[in-house]
């Protein structure tokens, strides 16, 4: 006689990603596509999640490399039928906001700064240095844009021009990106896509977040008391890296810690 064991349904699961610091460009430590690649696509696929979470904390960084990673979110996404949930936290802002973009809903704690959708470029310029020092720059180029901005020369009124294209671009690129996932909840604010940013409900009245709320309760809401939650981030190194790389280490720090600043944080 055959018996018949009865269907029990298993708890619902949440798969957590954790997107922490400044996004980086490719083959540098930090958050990048590459560095992500392993972390989201375990989250959508193992063990058929009823959805993947992402807790976002991020300034921003490389607008390519947050293109990429929304990108990829969005593929694994409608690949295989698994809704995505954004959770800021104290920064979601620029490339960081792109990021939560690739969610279907955001949510925001109530002091989490959001938007900042723009484009911004920073160096620095010491031709005033070198001539004090008496140091001749010679740069050699086939084709008058190789040296644009070049650090070491006076700024030219064609290398900014040039630049401001390019920045003018990115810019386009990015509001695409916000319209096409925020549709018509975005509010009709001449602000909106100026680089300002929000804070918590008042992202929420612009259309930049659909609600204030924080992952464990909204997920129990969502799916029950008994949801369980399956984490996923990015591991740290054991023992810091030497020579050029070390220092590459606490450059990269430093970058990130001014991209944070550059919000209060």
């Amino acid at each position: 006689m055959k018996l018949r064991i009865p269907f029990v349904k298993s708890r619902p699961t949440v798969a957590v990603v954790r997107m922490q610091g400044a996004i980086g460009v490719a083959g540098r430590s930090g958050m990048n596509d590459a560095s992500l690649r392993p972390l989201l696509e375990k989250a959508f696929r193992r063990g058929k999640p009823d959805a993947v979470a992402l807790e976002i904390n991020s300034p921003g960084g490389s607008p390519v490399q947050s293109s990429l990673i929304a990108a990829r979110i969005r593929r694994l996404s409608e690949e295989t039928g698994v809704p995505v949930f954004a959770f800021t936290e104290d920064v979601a802002a620029s490339g960081g906001y792109w990021l939560a973009t690739a969610a279907d809903e955001i949510h925001a704690d109530a002091s989490s700064i959001l938007g900042s959708i723009g484009v911004i470029s920073a160096g620095f310029g010491a031709h005033v240095f070198l001539q004090r020092q008496g140091i001749e720059r010679r740069v050699h180029t086939a084709g008058k844009s190789k040296s644009m901005m070049d650090p070491f020369r006076p700024e030219s009124e064609e290398d900014v021009a040039r630049l401001d294209r390019l920045l003018g671009q990115l810019h386009e690129t990015f509001i695409a990106q916000v319209k096409a996932r925020r549709g018509e909840k975005l509010a009709d604010d001449p602000e909106l896509f100026t680089g300002e940013v929000w804070i918590g409900q008042k992202a929420c009245e612009v259309g930049l977040a659909d609600g204030v709320g924080h992952l464990v309760p909204v997920m129990k809401a969502r799916f029950g008391d008994k949801v369980r939650f399956r984490r996923y981030e990015q591991k740290k190194r054991l023992f810091p890296r030497i020579g050029m790389s070390l220092a590459q280490d606490a450059m990269e720090t430093i970058e990130e810690r001014a991209a944070y600043a550059r919000f209060g944080l």
